[in-house]
């Protein structure tokens, strides 16, 4: 019997700003054409519509779900199994985004192109999780960036666990100028309070968020492929 293949699932977190939740749609779309126009959907945990749990609740065709988050957290481990357990038909579950050398190299093309220099102390800022999880994924995150471009790499959060940037910006500025990689997928409230943050301090580079660049459509095929592949063979 040949098995229906899956199609393609993601979910973003979702924001008040449209522009964000169009990211997600930007890169879902990528994903699919890459995929040879296999069917997609894109999701959001919650302020946009449609709502994972929603479209969840009603699936009844085998599914492939790839989180368009970038580390793990309270709604990777919690939120999200919860809501697909309720679908109709079977779902596999990939892993969030990140970290991964693909999203280090767009960070670094992202600071190039805002006028970071190659050893410039980099503060790489994230929006936080209160899950400690989510600390060892962007240390790791940190290290993956560091490695890509060749210098010590700090890390800081807005909220949650960890340094707030303040304190980290502060310690970096010992070895040079500081620049700044929000480790954000797409503009929103954290987007803006990083770049008033780094006003407030006098941080003049500050590169793009992540954003619906072509290696996080690759990170999203390669997501898809490893659990499709499983789903057809079972």
């Amino acid at each position: 019997m040949t098995l229906p293949t899956p199609r393609l699932v993601t979910v973003a977190h979702g924001t008040r700003h449209p522009e964000g939740n169009d990211v997600a749609r930007m890169i879902s779309a990528q994903a699919g054409r890459r995929l040879g126009g296999l069917p997609t959907i894109s999701t959001y945990v919650e302020l946009c519509e449609p709502s994972f749990g929603g479209v969840m609740a009603s699936n009844e065709h085998p599914a492939v779900v790839v989180p368009l988050l970038l580390s793990t957290g309270h709604h990777v481990r919690h939120d999200l199994p919860s809501a697909a357990a309720g679908s109709l038909a079977p779902v596999r579950m990939a892993r969030p985004l990140g970290p991964h050398p693909l999203l280090a190299e767009v960070m670094c093309r992202n600071l190039m192109a805002a006028g970071a220099r190659r050893g410039d102390p980099v503060v790489m800022v994230a929006a936080g999780s209160n899950d400690p999880a989510s600390t060892h994924d962007l240390a790791v995150a940190g290290a993956m960036l560091g490695k890509r471009w060749g210098a010590p790499v700090r890390v800081a959060t807005v909220g949650g666990l960890g340094r707030r940037p303040v304190d980290v910006i502060a310690g970096a500025r010992a070895h040079g100028r500081v620049v700044i990689a929000p480790y954000l997928l797409a503009p929103g409230h954290f987007e803006q309070r990083v770049r008033t943050i780094a006003a407030g301090l006098g941080v003049s580079v500050v590169g793009d968020i992540i954003g619906a660049h072509s290696l996080v459509a690759d990170l999203v095929v390669r997501r898809y492929r490893a659990l499709a592949a499983d789903s057809l063979a079972a």
